[in-house]
């Protein structure tokens, strides 16, 4: 079966300075991905020229094999199949719910068009609310009507633009499960784009972290957090500290707090020497799930900074170099702040990057 949305070295340039360089990636039917990156990495301009705002300075954007965008050719948005939900929801206010969602849906017959609506309802939860306007439901009622909307044609393709930005915090993560159950439930094809990694781990089959124009990892998130491909994904991607450490072997690499074992990726130092690698100075992540609380332990750290966050304290730990780590400890080994406490370390994927000069 052919991919949904083929995206084919697309480069996007508004004056000197590009904002998209040549990316690629491909959306299998049914999938949903996700473009993760800072303010000003190019990830809306994706988003708007897929969804064909934008001219491509260079590239071309498939959508089921057709041709949507290429330089001097552009599908207008309303040909292209292509559902969007915007970041403000874009809702009707003169409109009820009802309406809003069967907006789109006009070349249905009338009683077709109805039965959609009442279908859409149903899926997002708001079947008793078709005759309210949009001032009356709250922000994640709202957004869903905004999803049932994009919904309610059988687009090809979804697009999502920072969709929960407006929301609470404590309420994004929770709707964005819902939102990913609906489409999947609808059997869409859908791309998002946020800043929030909590929303994308939510959300997504595949995410894309980006940083100047470019993807610099296209990934499950599982792999993006425990795998990260360089060291602005490690950074940006979840919490952490580095550490400094010498790598031993083609398996082994020397940090403060022991030895530890894995596969060093290659990036740390391949090229400079010829086999083993044995020497290499490199950075080593350490995530705040590494670094376990164990009392019996001998490996002590000092409490300099807690932070409660119900479940779990999030410490810093400063260790007898004075480098800091993180670790998130259960809640009820509530600690004082100076006091030392026993670690141990818990690391699954040793992942390192070279010492800058080496």
């Amino acid at each position: 079966m052919p991919p949904v949305l083929h995206v084919d070295l697309l480069a996007c340039q508004y004056t000197r300075d590009p904002v998209l360089e040549q990316i690629s990636f491909t959306l299998e039917r049914g999938d949903i991905a996700c473009l993760l990156g800072p303010s000003g990495c190019g990830k809306t301009t994706a988003l708007r020229l897929i969804a064909g705002f934008e001219t491509p300075s260079k590239g071309s954007i498939r959508i089921n094999e057709q041709i949507m965008s290429q330089v001097g050719a552009v599908v207008p948005p309303e040909k292209r199949q292509v559902g969007m939900v915007f970041q403000d929801y874009a809702l009707f206010p003169h409109l009820n719910i009802a309406d809003n969602i069967a907006f789109g849906l006009h070349p249905l017959e009338h009683k077709a068009r109805v039965q959609r609506v009442q279908e859409m309802l149903e899926t997002v939860g708001l079947a008793g609310r078709a005759h309210a306007f949009p001032h009356e439901l709250s922000g994640g009622q709202q957004q869903r009507v905004a999803l049932a909307r994009a919904l309610a044609p059988k687009p090809a393709l979804l697009l999502l633009d920072e969709p929960f930005s407006n929301l609470d915090v404590e309420l994004r993560e929770k709707l964005a499960t819902e939102v990913r159950e609906i489409i999947k439930h609808e059997g869409i094809t859908a791309l998002m784009v946020t800043h929030d990694q909590h929303e994308a781990f939510a959300m997504a089959d595949w995410v894309g972290v980006m940083h100047q124009g470019h993807i610099q990892q296209w990934d499950t998130a599982y792999n993006v957090y425990h795998r990260p491909s360089n060291r602005f994904v490690a950074d940006f991607v979840g919490m952490g500290a580095f550490l400094r450490g010498q790598v031993m072997s083609s398996r082994q690499v020397k940090i403060e707090l022991g030895v530890q074992t894995g596969i060093i990726p290659t990036q740390c130092g391949a090229e400079q020497c010829d086999e083993c690698w044995n020497g290499c100075k490199v950075r080593v992540l350490i995530r705040p799930d590494d670094v376990i609380h164990d009392d019996q332990s001998t490996m002590q750290a000092k409490i300099i900074k807690k932070t409660f966050r119900g479940a779990e304290f999030l410490y810093t730990l400063e260790l007898g170099s004075g480098a800091q780590i993180l670790s998130l400890v259960p809640s009820h080994h509530d600690h004082a702040i100076g006091e030392n406490i026993g670690i141990r370390l818990a690391i699954d994927h040793v992942v390192a990057y070279p010492e800058e000069g080496e």
